[in-house]
């Protein structure tokens, strides 16, 4: 049994279960073998069970839809909503011929068009409108997917995120209205000639 002095110079008694907790001693000092705190224990140990579960869960059995599963999934279900979203080039004619939605396109025009293409469709920034000549397809269907999607290489911006699919609809119908009027003063043409 070792002792050591206190500073008033009594003997202290080191015990043995101290003495058994020792793991090295270099120069004079001592490491013991320190209990892990209980939450710390629970923690790790509460990680590889939970480890084990997914494991089985996900990878072995194929219990639940792995992450790799789930993302395919999430991606059918978006395919499959674009595809319920997808216009076709005889529902924007019609609506082209709909005073109601080529006036309903008009007011979008004028809030959001007419800063880059001017109020007649004759292009400032963007491209003139008026004439056969596209940049992107003259195709009804195309004309939707470039006010919906953009072409932002080309300053062109998505507005389907901020105006929604109906209007992005009517505004692409008046836009079809525009489509070889000519406006005098317009810019030269741009693109591929469709008529």
């Amino acid at each position: 049994m070792s002792t050591q002095t206190q500073g008033t110079g009594a003997p202290v008694d080191k015990s043995s279960d101290q003495q058994d907790q020792v793991i090295h001693e270099y120069d004079g000092i001592q490491e013991y073998d320190n209990r892990l705190p209980n939450w710390w224990l629970y923690t790790l140990f509460g990680a590889i069970v939970f480890a084990g579960w997914y494991w089985l869960h996900f990878e072995t059995f194929k219990i639940g839809a792995g992450p790799d599963a789930a993302y395919r999934e999430e991606m059918a279900a978006l395919e499959a909503v674009k595809a319920k979203s997808a216009v076709k080039p005889e529902e924007l004619i019609a609506l082209s011929k709909d005073a109601n939605a080529v006036k309903a396109g008009q007011e979008v025009f004028t809030t959001t068009c007419v800063a880059c293409h001017g109020p007649g469709g004759g292009g400032t920034i963007g491209p003139n409108l008026t004439d056969p000549f596209w940049m992107h397809g003259g195709a009804p269907d195309k004309v939707f997917n470039t006010v919906r999607d953009g072409f932002a290489a080309k300053g062109m911006p998505a507005w389907g995120p901020q105006l929604g699919d109906s209007k992005v609809r009517s505004v692409v119908a008046y836009v079809l209205t525009l489509r070889n009027t000519n406006v005098a003063g317009g810019k030269p043409p741009q693109g591929d000639k469709e008529e």
